[in-house]
């Protein structure tokens, strides 16, 4: 049987904590009318998370990168520009600088009470931000192919993202600190490996019926087939503070599942790594971002983090320019050469703690920065 090939289509969504422009502090109880507000001028693209400090956007579908980069314009300067009138402001940053988790608060709705119960300190730890890129390939089996082979390549982008170095106001060392935090929930990480959307779908009734699960919604892999829609939603990145890292991010991210679809056009496929390889990078790209070494399996050795990404801009620059996206993921390489949101952080604290200041003033510096950034491409 001929499948017909993917779309590729996209969709974006980003999760933002909601800060206060005097204090940089998280706002733990932002007024209600900021999210009616909102839901007034984007409708179903904007809603409540699982925090009350937190609001979620997410695009339409969207055709191409530009389309993707218009509908985020219009989403972060919203929430903006609304945020602005009650004194507030959206960070993209997976985490606050100083904020801590045990002042906060869920967003009072059935779902995150019932989660509230269920996951217990796990859950009123989540004060973590992150950003889903879903890529349409509409074929059930061939989504689980491809999400087989694309693990392979998601701590690539999970460095290229990273924007948590700081968690409780301490820098903790690690450029993602935010998935040490998801990674005490219960089914997360790199997701399983199926070999038919099949044995996929068994497992997920296996789950509801043990009463663990209603729904494949409450499987949070770094990457799974959506439960919503004809997707595979990439979930392993943090959030990019700055617009034009985010379309970066999922410009690479659809460039490899087509690139990988491409390859088993001509009877080829991405050879399969142990689960625990593609862990051991993710680990690397949680602790030094694109700074240090990765992986490569194939060589069994240890290369650049700048090596890997450029073997990798080349395998997929057939699809960049199919898919109209070929300057974003150029912008690549401008990411490595001024460094990701948490290495632009830890710079703006340290800088300021060497000109003397105290450490709180340092901490809101980098709220300061998180500020502009987030909307300085709109």
């Amino acid at each position: 049987m001929t499948i017909s090939k993917p779309s590729f289509t996209m969709g974006i969504e980003e999760e933002y904590l909601l800060v206060d422009r005097e204090s940089r502090d998280l706002a733990t109880n932002p007024p209600p009318d900021l999210l009616r507000d909102c839901e007034a001028r984007l409708g179903t693209r904007v809603t409540a998370e699982f925090m009350r400090s937190q609001i979620e956007v997410g695009t339409k579908v969207c055709g191409h990168i530009g389309e993707a980069r218009g509908e985020l314009q219009e989403l972060r300067g919203t929430v903006a520009e609304v945020a602005r009138q009650y004194g507030l402001a959206p960070i993209a940053a997976s985490t606050h600088p100083f904020a801590h988790w045990s002042q906060q608060s869920h967003t009072d709705k059935e779902r995150y009470d019932d989660l509230a119960n269920a996951l217990q300190a796990t859950a009123r730890r989540l004060l973590i931000s992150g950003m889903h890129v879903h890529v349409a390939v509409e074929d059930k089996d061939m989504r689980i192919d491809l999400m087989n082979q694309a693990t392979y390549f998601l701590p690539l982008l999970l460095a290229l993202s990273t924007s948590s170095p700081f968690w409780g106001g301490e820098n903790t060392g690690l450029m993602s600190y935010r998935l040490t935090v998801f990674d005490a929930l219960p089914r997360t990480g790199v997701p399983e490996r199926f070999d038919s959307y099949g044995e996929y779908e068994r497992l997920v009734r296996r789950l509801v019926k043990a009463g663990v699960i209603e729904d494949g919604t409450k499987i949070w892999w770094d990457m799974r087939p959506s439960a919503r829609f004809p997707t595979l939603e990439m979930r392993m990145t943090d959030i990019c503070t700055t617009l034009e890292d985010t379309l970066t991010v999922a410009a690479l991210y659809q460039c490899v599942l087509a690139m990988l679809y491409r390859l088993r056009t001509s009877n080829q496929r991405w050879r399969i790594y142990p689960l625990i390889c593609v862990e051991e990078n993710r680990w690397r790209a949680q602790r030094y971002g694109i700074t240090n070494t990765m992986v490569d399996f194939g060589l069994g050795e240890q290369v650049s983090y700048d090596e890997l990404l450029t073997e990798v801009m080349e395998m997929v620059a057939l699809d960049a320019e199919a898919l109209g996206c070929a300057d974003e993921v150029r912008h690549a390489r401008e990411i490595l050469s001024r460094g990701t949101s948490a290495q632009t952080q830890v710079r703006i604290h340290d800088d300021a703690i060497a000109a003397g200041a105290t450490k709180d003033d340092a901490l809101r510096q980098v709220v300061d920065w998180l500020i502009a950034e987030t909307v300085r491409d709109l």
